[in-house]
């Protein structure tokens, strides 16, 4: 849960700065779906928005970063799968 003392919520809040921890990150993402409910209403279909949307950023980010980030890892420290796991193995 994102349960960040008064002090970082007041900073993070008025924007004075940006998230310095993964708690602070949560609690910020936290306060915009907040406003977001607060301002649409609670609804099934809201909420199921809400959820979408923290789904799509997920894979986005994976995608756009995660990936690679790893596929520079892997070649510059070597795969550790083997040759039959690789996309461009023959069969």
């Amino acid at each position: 849960m994102p349960y960040v003392d008064q002090e970082a919520r007041n900073e993070l809040n008025s924007s004075k700065r940006s998230a310095k921890t993964v708690g602070e990150l949560n609690y910020q993402i936290t306060v915009l779906i907040d406003e977001y409910v607060a301002s649409h209403g609670l609804s099934y279909q809201h909420i199921n928005d809400v959820m979408g949307v923290l789904d799509s950023a997920g894979k986005e980010f994976y995608r756009r970063v995660a990936v690679p980030y790893e596929d520079r890892k892997c070649a510059q420290n070597g795969d550790v799968y083997t040759t039959w796991r690789t996309p461009d193995a023959q069969s």
